[in-house]
């Protein structure tokens, strides 16, 4: 008892003091009900004043956040499961916009549209947090794309060359290796400064799960960032998915960084929001998407730019994906896309399964930022290069009926078959702008004439290695300014010859 009076008497001026210098005060507080629940969309009544896009915390702690706002009723996108809410629940404003983490401590990480970690690692300590939704920079805060954003893949990097702040499309069939462009684009910036996001929504777990490993083995996993939007996530969070990862992008770009952002793929996005649309009950229009599809993905790609040095002159690069249906590009969202987009590559489906890889479409695909981001000696070399990939794609037509064939139109067969091969590249191999520059040279020389074009596969996976060790003076030259001197262009073309004569020899 003595020890409990002593306590007592040492802890009651202390709580004495807490309750004299209690102030209460007037918290307002906005409470409604839940009126109808199910499949991701809550209709919340008895909250007036909730603005567009406020975030909402149901009784059970879910969040969701308004999306349409009516005269009695909210509809409200949940972004948790709705399993233990029904009607009657009580739902609260919190006054708040949807925010997500950004900072370093994203780098290397695996995580949700919410920036939360998915690969078992410690919480982020985030840097800050910033609204999910942004407005993109004017026109005024921006800069000419003129700064190259190397893929490593020659058939793109030669004839359709990607620049620092570009949006550019790529589009084709199911299983055509349009993920495979994007995950090759994001292991070549080992070589570079890039910090890259990858973007999953709906995409199957063993599909993700394929792209993390190949960067990590491959790429520099440390500066990337990976959102995974799971097809059993509800709606909310995979509409959310995209508009998040630009967020983590544009901190690094606004202290001057560049950014690439992949985002696999725009066409399940687009039919997570005409679910969520038609939920909310707002009128279909064509293909029962709603009116404002074309707006929602514009107003994400236009957030991808390169800013003007007073503004630090970061960049952020978008590379959306888009899935056509037996190679219909005329179909609605790919329509869209190409309209919001500065070109696309379109993959061909029968390329692909005449094991012509990457299967870009050299006719349909278009890069609309053009040779202004090519290093200008990949710039000299590709000047002829498409024109004469085309020439022989229609040659190639005519003679498959037979025929006499005259010499020159014989060599110009064969000249073409080379070029075809080059273009060929395996998965997980992007090359160097040293072997780029390299392989095109000996192209325009004839050195390749002596392989038969099936060689030229082997050709170039041993050239990087290759120069490496017979040319790495020149070849380092060429990586670090992209310009060829005479001194450089010798070297280069005789590390090739002596390749080609090993490779003939064995």
């Amino acid at each position: 008892m003595a020890g409990l009076q002593d306590t007592l008497e040492r802890w009651l001026p202390e709580a004495r003091g807490a309750v004299e210098r209690y102030r209460p005060q007037v918290r307002l507080e906005q409470i409604g009900r839940v009126e109808r629940i199910g499949d991701g969309i809550a209709t919340v009544s008895g909250l007036p004043d909730v603005r567009l896009d406020e975030l909402l915390r149901f009784e059970d702690g879910t969040l969701g956040f308004a999306s349409e706002l009516r005269p009695d009723e909210i509809g409200c996108v949940l972004l948790g499961s709705s399993d233990h809410l029904m009607a009657g629940h009580r739902v609260r404003a919190t006054g708040e916009v949807l925010e997500v983490p950004v900072g370093q401590a994203l780098l290397g990480r695996v995580l949700d549209p919410l920036g939360r970690p998915l690969d078992g690692g410690p919480e982020l300590a985030a840097e800050r947090f910033e609204r999910i939704e942004r407005r993109a920079p004017e026109i005024v805060e921006r800069e000419a794309v003129t700064q190259p954003l190397a893929t490593g893949i020659l058939v793109i990097d030669a004839l359709f060359p990607l620049g620092r702040g570009q949006r550019e499309l790529i589009v084709g069939d199911r299983a055509t290796g349009k993920t495979a462009i994007a995950v090759d684009t994001i292991i070549n910036q080992r070589r570079s400064d890039v910090i890259c996001i990858y973007v999953a929504i709906g995409q199957k777990s063993s599909s993700v799960k394929q792209v993390i490993e190949a960067v990590r083995r491959y790429g520099a996993f440390e500066r990337c960032i990976f959102v995974i939007a799971e097809p059993e996530l509800p709606p909310g969070l995979q509409w959310l998915a995209p508009y998040a990862s630009f967020t983590m992008g544009e901190h690094f770009r606004d202290k001057g960084g560049d950014v690439l952002v992949v985002i696999d793929d725009l066409t399940k996005h687009a039919a997570t929001h005409r679910e969520l649309a038609l939920l909310l009950r707002q009128p279909p229009g064509r293909e029962a998407y709603p009116g404002d599809i074309f707006y929602i993905h514009a107003r994400l790609l236009e957030r991808a730019a390169k800013l003007d040095a007073e503004r630090g002159g970061g960049s952020l690069t978008a590379l959306p994906i888009a899935e056509t249906q037996a190679g219909n590009l005329a179909a609605y969202i790919p329509t869209n896309l190409i309209s919001i987009t500065d070109g696309q590559f379109y993959l061909d489906a029968k390329l692909f399964h005449e094991d012509q890889k990457p299967a870009v479409d050299v006719g349909r695909s278009v890069s609309r930022v053009g040779g202004k981001t090519q290093p200008p000696v990949l710039r000299a070399l590709s000047a002829s290069l498409r024109l004469e990939y085309t020439q022989f794609l229609e040659l190639e037509v005519f003679t498959r009926f037979g025929g006499m064939v005259d010499p020159r139109t014989r060599r110009t067969i064969e000249h073409g078959r080379r070029i075809r091969a080059v273009l060929s590249q395996p998965q997980y191999r992007p090359q160097p702008l040293a072997a780029q520059v390299a392989v095109l040279l000996a192209l325009s020389e004839g050195l390749l004439d002596p392989l038969a074009p099936e060689r030229l596969a082997e050709l170039g996976r041993k050239l990087p290695d290759w120069l490496a060790e017979q040319a790495a003076a020149p070849a380092h030259r060429v990586d670090a300014t992209g310009e060829l001197d005479d001194d450089t262009r010798a070297a280069l073309l005789a590390a090739s010859k002596e390749l080609i004569a090993t490779m003939g020899a064995s």
